[in-house]
């Protein structure tokens, strides 16, 4: 019977331990081997048996639990750099022994004739999809990739390169950490890799990590996680000390899911879990947003289109816009990343605690330009709005906008900000990790930010929770959106002691688009329906694409220096 006959007749009772026998030539068969050597593969997660050419294909993950496999080197280079164009660097360097320890050598020795490799990373330069970047992936077959002074020279030596030719860095990381072996010598290649990357990002060019499985130790604590952009595949282990080193200190058994992609994806360290049939697709479009040339369509705004902008619709009581600007059906943050950009690649987290769901940011296009667009979101059915905590940022949500409108600046691309809030969130949760700061210093950086940033004001803009993300060149407000120093109940119960007279306080704090006109707190007005929906929102996303594009235009051709001091004047004159 042949072997894939054999295979799926009895898929569902397969193992290794058939296999076994048959290559043994001790199975049922009792003659000569049926199953070559090496035909098949065992999951170590399922522990199923697979074809190995079937893993192959599969990008070597598994076909029936989709679990990971690790990829060597080389076979990660061929998945992703277009075909012929990987140029190998540093390929023979010389090995040593800087502690002289002993049977070190002998190891390395070995290690070299198995694998096939020099050292536990192949670097060099590459093209990927079209666009050319210098390359680094980590091999844990050659002594669990862990980083001795070998290691950490051709990472240096492939990052100084990268910045002398100005192109791209994308390092894949698989290691156990610092080379034992090697003492302090392997500790300092943390400092010597970190100050290389510096160098790099100092120079205005981008570094893309992927976290495989496992990266941990000294890795993990250098070039690993100081990505421009930091992706991870699918429950990849990922931490500074491992499970074990970790359970044996502190006694305790660790969580499920401790430390994998997921774990840091939500906590914030991470800016997206890429699966790995989708890695050079996503790769590539990273690669274009940072590599493609500046350009954005001339405004073209025909007038009639002008004097829609800024035209107000009617007459309404602040009040009762206020409680439009509320409305459970009026679009949201989302709805506008949608309808003006193409492309939208969401990132993930402040760096520091997690990854706030009441504001969205990531790069996207728009007419052919990149830029980095960030919206306070409150969601749209009930289940939304509780995740997104109805708008409410935490301090990890501003700190995640402002890592973003920096990143912005590195890379000379436009912010664009969708403001919707009714404040910022005021729990003892937000207290603890310092609200206050988060928004103090999103106004701090964003005075002096070298790139331009435009705010649309969309529904309500509550309060410093709102001029977080509205501290930029200029200020927009739909015409039914809201702008105050905070709620009118809040206004109420605060000066007049009766939260019901918030009627009476909307008249009086000039919260309305056109009254924030008129104080010079706001540049434009947009027209929108009398009752705006989602069905008829491609109206007011015509009057911001031209607005926008005027903008872009305007502020692009602009001499950092004079933008900086147009924004320090804007709030100057208050």
């Amino acid at each position: 019977m042949k072997l894939r006959e054999i295979f799926l007749k009895r898929k569902n009772s397969f193992d290794l331990k058939d296999v076994s026998g048959q290559i043994s030539g001790q199975g049922e068969t009792g003659g000569k081997p049926e199953v070559p050597e090496g035909l098949l593969k065992r999951c170590n997660a399922c522990k199923a048996a697979v074809f190995t050419e079937e893993v192959r294909k599969n990008y070597y993950i598994c076909p029936r639990c989709h679990n990971y496999f690790r990829v060597h080197a080389y076979r990660r280079i061929r998945m992703l750099a277009d075909e012929g164009s990987f140029e190998e660097w540093d390929a023979e360097m010389p090995v040593g022994n800087p502690l002289q320890y002993k049977g070190y050598e002998e190891k390395l020795g070995k290690l070299q004739e198995k694998t096939g490799l020099n050292e536990a990373v192949v670097t060099g330069k590459v093209r990927i999809g079209g666009r050319e970047a210098v390359l680094g992936v980590c091999d844990g077959r050659f002594m669990m990739a862990s980083m001795g002074h070998v290691v950490g020279e051709k990472i240096v030596r492939a990052a100084e390169r990268a910045t002398q030719m100005k192109l791209p860095l994308i390092l894949f990381t698989c290691s156990g950490g610092a080379r034992m072996q090697e003492g302090m010598i392997s500790l300092m290649q943390m400092a010597k890799t970190s100050a290389a990357l510096k160098r790099h990002s100092d120079a205005g060019l981008l570094y893309i990590t992927v976290l495989t499985d496992p990266t941990t130790g000294g890795v993990t604590a250098s070039f690993g996680m100081l990505g421009d952009i930091i992706l991870a595949e699918p429950n990849a282990l990922i931490g500074f000390a491992g499970p074990r080193v970790i359970e044996q200190t502190i006694g305790q058994k660790l969580p499920k899911g401790f430390q994998r992609a997921e774990f840091l994806l939500e906590h914030g360290f991470i800016d997206r879990i890429v699966e790995r049939e989708e890695l050079k697709e996503t790769l590539t479009e990273l690669l274009k947003l940072h590599t493609a040339k500046e350009k954005a369509g001339k405004g073209g705004t025909c007038e009639a289109s002008k004097k829609q902008v800024y035209a107000v619709n009617r007459k309404i009581s602040p009040w009762e816009r206020v409680q439009v600007s509320r409305m459970q059906d009026r679009p949201v943050g989302s709805d506008y990343l949608k309808g003006l950009f193409t492309g939208f690649l969401e990132l993930h987290g402040d760096r520091c605690f997690g990854d706030d769901p009441a504001i969205i940011g990531g790069l996207a296009w728009f007419h052919g330009m990149p830029v980095t667009v960030i919206a306070q979101e409150k969601g749209s059915t009930t289940k939304e709005r509780m995740k997104r905590n109805f708008g409410m940022p935490y301090p990890e949500g501003y700190r995640k906008a402002l890592r973003l409108m920096k990143q912005a600046e590195k890379f000379h691309r436009p912010v664009i900000c969708f403001v919707d809030t009714p404040g910022a969130f005021c729990g003892l949760e937000a207290e603890e990790r310092g609200q206050g700061e988060a928004i103090a210093r999103s106004q701090f950086e964003l005075s002096t930010l070298d790139t331009s940033v435009l705010s649309i004001v969309i529904g309500e803009g509550g309060s410093g929770g709102a001029l977080a993300l509205a501290a930029g060149d200029q200020v927009w407000m739909l015409e039914n959106a809201v702008y105050s120093i905070l709620s009118p109940e809040g206004f109420a119960s605060i000066l007049w002691k009766d939260s019901k007279k918030a009627a009476d306080a909307a008249a009086v704090m000039k919260l309305t688009a056109e009254d924030l006109k008129i104080l010079g707190v706001i540049e434009r007005v947009i027209q929108e329906p009398e009752h705006l929906t989602r069905m008829n929102l491609s109206e007011v996303l015509l009057r911001l694409e031209h607005g926008i594009e005027d903008f872009l235009e305007q502020y692009g051709t602009m001499k950092e220096e004079e933008r900086r001091k147009r924004r320090y004047e804007r709030f100057r004159k208050f």
